[in-house]
């Protein structure tokens, strides 16, 4: 019999929502930018790239977490990003070679902008470490 549970990630990670914030904003900051009159191509373009390559990380994190070599972990993890970086930088290529250069500028400025929010949250997100020396 299936049962369903309602779980949520925020009982055992506080900042879960702050880990995400990036994706909140692209996705809040679309429209508004679309409004705006910025090339649609661009806009949707940098922000699909931006939700896959986030989703591919997320997914890849949590296989990487799975394992208990720390090469088969290191391994992922590097692939994961590689992988990240080439779709994003291949998409704005793509976008500013099918469409104008604003449609390449436009994507690549939003997903400038998400990388920027994700990576400083990132820092300050980031886990302590406990010292070996305790």
């Amino acid at each position: 019999m299936l049962r369903l549970e309602h779980h949520t990630d925020t009982t055992r990670d506080p900042v879960a929502f702050a880990r995400w914030l990036d994706v909140a904003l692209l996705v809040a900051t679309v429209p508004v930018l679309l409004l705006a009159g910025l090339p649609a191509l661009g806009v949707l373009a940098g922000a699909a790239a931006w939700l896959v390559q986030r989703a591919i990380g997320y997914a890849m994190e949590a296989r990487a977490k799975l394992t208990t070599d720390p090469r088969n972990f290191a391994g992922l993890m590097l692939a994961s990003s590689m992988a990240r970086a080439w779709l994003v930088g291949l998409t704005i290529l793509a976008v500013g070679l099918a469409g104008e250069r604003e449609d390449g500028l436009a994507a690549a400025v939003l997903v400038l902008a998400a990388y920027t929010v994700y990576f400083v949250l990132s820092l300050i997100l980031r886990p302590k470490r406990k010292s070996s020396q305790s």
